[in-house]
């Protein structure tokens, strides 16, 4: 794609990007909406347009090699990022749900369920590729003596199975070597008997007649055949490439190697602009800056005459806090600027009253009571912390980008004359301050020569000095017990204790999943639908890839810094938990109770390895902390036989996360198959986001099957019934799936694939090995979800609304009546 092109995606999404911003409502004047579902199919068209805008920002900012756009660009990125995830939180308060469905949506808007997947921005690794590259060799090289690379995978058996194998592999030994000495002997045999009879052997002509014979025949019915596929693929019975939802096209990945050699060029011009950056800042102080502070002094020397003039006296010199002589040269009287600088001293001086003062009365709970029930009831749209950024944003393309002429920047290098006006702008500033503290001195003396003035020596500071010493309310600090110990050290013990462990590279579009396609259908028929795992793994981007990712979303988009994965063996959470990292370049830590046995023991080691931990994990963030099998921690009774002792971080790991704060990008992840089995209080007051996963749906099983048959090796063909495979794995998760066909795709019967064709019949006997997900456990889960705090509070509104509807007359009196009684 040329640089044209994206300048052209680019302009198209930020007259988009105005749109959306001008159809946001005011959350002071807005109206509430009364009707629930029309508050979020509002909602919906906001956060699907705001996605589209985020997809088209994401690949121009990947591909844009113009080093001074891609900063606005960014910008923008990280803005449009936070609004989406603050409308996706304001969804979740009005549903109480965390998935939500948009087939009927994305119909009214012309869209498919791709275009609601959310892309990971790239920025995320390519802009820390050489600190992540270095940590990942430091890491293998720490982790080299410990963890050899070439693992083999030993099957464990008993005695009496190790000898049974034995015993089979002797006795087909034997078989082959019998079944040889008999094969000889039945063409001895043959040879004998047709001797007898006076069979004369092929002269050379027969034989190769009958050779050509057998050929063309092979040929002929090899030729109908690949006539008969070619027009079913014309007719639209089957696809052209069978492999085609699982592997990349030829024209795809052309498109990729396009696109590395862009971010290539982007680290080229970014070095030279880099470079020009250095130049022009010295070109301007050399050649403008003696220019500018000759303006400057005479400018102000010329307000001290006016201002004298005027009020009879002189100025007083604005501080720095002000913006010093810059405040002179905003365009006002010498009477408005001293006004101005009264009204700044008597503010200051009303401010400190007000701290040493008595704080105002608090109002009274009945008038509370009363603006409350003033209040009409209804959804409105919360205040957002990025509108005002968007707006400063979309206004900056507008009169820089919108209509320059780049006629002459074919290559799109960056624009000096920007440079010089971002540069001219800091030369000046700086020689400002020089030019403030000479002429500050100055007019104190003109004050003692002509206005006969003493003049005091004003401690400007040591007020501000005090602020420091400051009295007030102390946040929670974490006393530092390892002050004398550098970061490189703490890295590498916990390193070799196991701690900090190497994640697979895993990326979230591997984790295969389809869309709902009956979510909104099933909701309106009061039916509660079952999320697919595309659900999950948008749920997965929102609340943890996306946050962990961008240091601006993490501060200030809604805050989320623990996440519970629950679900049966098998539905992929611990792959969840490497994507995350592998997507945001995030260090992985392990805390699980069987990765702790045996270290750090008794209550010192204890703290010593929690605070090494979230330490390291601040320092180098991003960070995820990882917890298996956490339901363990919240158990009232552990077996006599689990010698784990997970209760072991109970106490501490909560006083640990409550010292984080939203600029900490520390994410801790547990990860439980059976979470009904620990208690539901103290797991949720630890796990601020539960997302449950279910067993895949019937479009999910189709796509796993076809997509883990040809990672491990196998072909898909149409002798492959693939639907009888989705059909007979219901209740059978992701791993189950992939176990089966890992046991069937041997390198044995790999080696066979262009002689024999896979058929579905060899993954039944493996997947029927496997116990699936039977309907009772499945009703555990969502027995358990409902005691959850959002499981609670969406049954209680769904009371609610059955009351209402029951009770269509009684309004709000009737409901206070049921209270009383």
């Amino acid at each position: 794609m040329s640089n044209i092109f994206y300048n052209k995606i680019w302009k198209d999404t930020q007259n988009a990007l105005c749109d959306l911003i001008a159809q946001e409502p005011n959350p002071e004047t807005q109206k509430p909406v009364k009707d629930r579902v029309a508050a979020f199919q509002f909602l919906a068209s906001f956060y699907i347009k705001y996605l589209q805008v985020f997809r088209n920002i994401e690949r121009c900012y990947d591909q844009f090699v113009h080093p001074q756009k891609r900063r606005l660009l960014k910008q923008l990125l990280e803005l449009v990022m936070g609004r989406f995830l603050e409308i996706k939180h304001e969804m979740m308060q009005l549903e109480l749900s965390d998935y939500h469905y948009f087939d009927d949506v994305l119909v009214d808007l012309k869209l498919t369920p791709n275009d609601v997947e959310i892309p990971i921005p790239k920025y995320f690794i390519y802009d820390n590729f050489r600190t992540l590259k270095d940590r990942e060799h430091f890491l293998d090289q720490l982790l080299g003596p410990v963890e050899p690379d070439t693992q083999v995978d030993e099957v464990p058996m008993t005695v009496e199975q190790a000898i049974r194998l034995i015993q089979r592999h002797e006795r087909a030994r034997q078989g082959r070597l019998r079944a040889r000495f008999m094969r000889e002997i039945r063409q001895q045999e043959d040879a004998d008997k047709n001797v007898e009879e006076g069979h004369k052997a092929q002269t050379n002509d027969e034989a190769v007649t009958l050779l050509q014979t057998m050929w063309r025949g092979l040929t002929t019915r090899r030729q109908t055949k690949k006539m008969r596929q070619e027009e079913l693929v014309w007719l639209g019975m089957v696809p052209s490439n069978l492999h085609h939802l699982v592997q990349k096209s030829n024209m795809v990945k052309l498109a990729q190697r396009v696109e590395a050699i862009r971010r290539v060029t982007q680290n080229i011009y970014e070095q030279e602009y880099q470079d020009a950056l250095i130049k022009v800042r010295e070109k301007i102080r050399e050649s403008e800056g003696p220019d500018m502070r000759e303006t400057m002094q005479d400018q102000i020397r010329q307000w001290f005459v006016e201002c004298r003039d005027a009020t009879g006296k002189f100025p007083d010199y604005p501080d720095e806090d002000a913006g010093g002589s810059a405040a002179i040269f905003k365009e006002k009287t010498p009477e408005e600027l001293e006004r101005e600088l009264k009204e700044k001293e008597e503010a200051a001086q009303k401010e400190k009253e007000k701290k040493t003062g008595k704080p105002a009365a608090a109002p009274k709970k009945d008038d509370k009571k009363k603006k409350k029930d003033d209040e009409p009831e209804g959804w409105k749209m919360s205040q957002s912390v990025f509108l005002d950024e968007l707006r400063e944003g979309c206004h900056t393309f507008d009169t820089v980008w919108a209509q320059r002429d780049e006629h002459d920047n074919f290559a799109q290098r960056h624009d000096e004359e920007i440079i010089k006006e971002e540069k001219r702008a800091e030369v000046e500033a700086e020689v400002r301050i020089q030019v403030d503290e000479l002429l500050r001195q100055e007019l104190r003396n003109l004050k003692i020569a002509i206005d006969k003035e003493k003049v005091k020596r004003v401690a400007k500071k040591k007020g501000r000095k005090g602020k420091k010493g400051k009295k007030g309310k102390r946040g929670r600090k974490e006393k530092d017990l390892t002050p004398n110990r550098t970061l490189i050290s703490l890295y590498e013990e916990l390193v070799l204790a196991g701690i900090i462990k190497k994640c697979k590279k895993t990326q979230l579009s591997e984790y295969y999943g389809e869309y709902s396609f009956l979510g909104t259908t099933l909701r309106q028929a009061n039916i509660e639908p079952q999320p697919s795992l595309s659900d999950v793994r948008r749920l997965v981007a929102e609340y943890a890839i996306l946050p962990l990712g961008s240091q601006v979303v993490h501060e200030r988009a809604p805050y989320i810094k623990s996440i519970l994965l629950a679900g049966p063996q098998g539905v992929g959470k611990r792959m969840l938990v490497h994507i995350i990292c592998t997507e945001t370049g995030a260090n992985l830590f392990d805390l699980s109770a069987e990765n702790l046995v045996g270290k750090y023991p008794g209550k010192d080691g204890l703290k010593m390895l929690v605070h090494m931990v979230f330490k390291v994990a601040r320092l180098l963030q991003p960070s995820v902390i990882v917890i298996n099998d956490c339901e363990k921690m919240m158990k009232k009774k552990i077996p006599k036989t689990d010698l784990t002792d997970p209760k072991r971080l109970k106490k501490e790991l909560p006083k640990a996360m409550k010292l984080l704060r939203p600029e900490d990008r520390v994410l801790l992840i547990g990860c439980s198959s059976a979470p009904f089995e620990a208690e539901v209080k103290p797991l949720c007051s630890l796990y601020q986001k539960i997302i449950l996963i279910p067993r895949p749906d019937y479009s999910s099983r189709n796509l796993l099957w076809r997509a883990l048959i040809v990672r491990f090796g196998g072909q898909l063909t149409q002798a492959l019934d693939i639907t009888s495979l989705t059909k007979i794995s219901d209740g059978y998760t992701a791993g189950h799936i992939a176990t089966a066909c890992k046991q069937v795709l041997s390198d044995r019967r790999i080696a066979q694939l262009s002689r024999k064709r896979l058929v579905a019949s060899e993954f039944v006997s493996p997947l029927a090995s496997l116990d699936p997900v039977y309907a009772e456990e499945e009703e555990a889960y969502k027995a358990w979800y409902r005691k959850t705090p959002l499981g609670r509070q969406k049954a209680l509104a769904m009371e609610m609304e059955a009351e209402a509807a029951a009770n269509p007359s009684g309004g709000k009196k009737g409901a206070k009546g049921g209270k009383k009684k």
